[in-house]
């Protein structure tokens, strides 16, 4: 339904959106070896291959859900979204990409004792239910709020320290944009979608969908790094508002929208075959 999709492309750039695109060009482009290692020190390798978690919500877009295209909609997505070629895929951009003295930098972070605690709650965050995890981290953020915890501060900065321009939500919108006008092309989607119009009940709700973001994150702050300390939590905003990660956050963030992006492109070229069960 037209409705119920414009509603989803809010709901999903929500779940979405971590940081900012960014296209990086270096005189000094990293080694491949390094870029690898790097890829696994910060753990960019499992927030690669969750990309293909997200597949299973692009129905939610249209207004639909994945069991109304049975099996052949499994069977897509996991031909689309192979965890092996986005993690090469995200080697190849990387390499291109980024300073070999900027790899360092944050490699430098991630391979310490707290880095590693830090990479390694993350990869567990990201493979948790979204909705679980919201729901849990909203109870934690209203404890936090009773006792004045300044670990609230601390996911304030890190929200905006990692997208300080707010333009990971363009480029979520963009991907999802395309993903619905493909499906009305393919006659999935009954309605006939006009893109200027959509595009404009976007623009009027993302306000809305910006506090929205920044809601999601605190909540999902709150429930990742609930075993650290408030010193420990200074100490990662302090990382990661240094400007040298900043930048490294933009290549990495560029790298996994780019590669969200040509996935989901992939998928629509294949939507033609996939007819729901039920008329919209």
């Amino acid at each position: 339904m037209l409705t119920s999709a414009f509603k989803t492309v809010a709901k999903t750039a929500v779940s979405c959106v971590a940081a900012t695109a960014f296209l990086a060009t270096s005189a000094f482009a990293a080694n491949r070896e390094d870029v690898k290692s790097f890829l696994e020190t910060t753990g960019f390798d499992v927030a690669i291959e969750s990309i293909a978690v997200g597949a299973g919500g692009a129905p939610a877009m249209l207004g639909l859900e994945g069991n109304e295209f049975g099996q052949a909609w499994t069977d897509l997505t996991e031909k689309t979204f192979v965890p092996e070629e986005m993690v090469e895929q995200a080697l190849d951009l990387l390499e291109e990409r980024l300073d070999q003295d900027l790899l360092q930098h944050a490699a430098d972070f991630y391979g310490s004792d707290l880095g590693q605690r830090l990479v390694h709650t993350e990869n567990l965050s990201h493979m948790d239910d979204d909705e679980i995890k919201n729901l849990a981290g909203r109870q934690i953020v209203a404890k936090m709020v009773e006792e004045g915890d300044p670990k609230i501060g601390y996911f304030q900065r890190m929200h905006v320290a990692i997208d300080p321009e707010g333009l990971g939500l363009k480029a979520v919108q963009v991907i999802q944009v395309r993903f619905i006008l493909a499906a009305s092309r393919a006659g999935v989607i009954r309605d006939d979608l006009d893109e200027g119009m959509l595009w404009a009940q976007i623009e009027a709700n993302e306000p809305a969908t910006r506090r929205a973001i920044l809601e999601n994150s605190i909540a999902s702050a709150a429930y990742t790094y609930q075993g650290f300390t408030g010193e420990e939590l200074e100490a990662y905003t302090e990382a990661l508002e240094d400007e040298r990660m900043q930048t490294v956050y933009q290549v990495m963030n560029a790298v996994h929208y780019q590669i969200m992006s040509d996935r989901m492109d992939a998928l629509a070229l294949h939507l033609d075959r996939l007819m729901p069960s039920e008329e919209l």
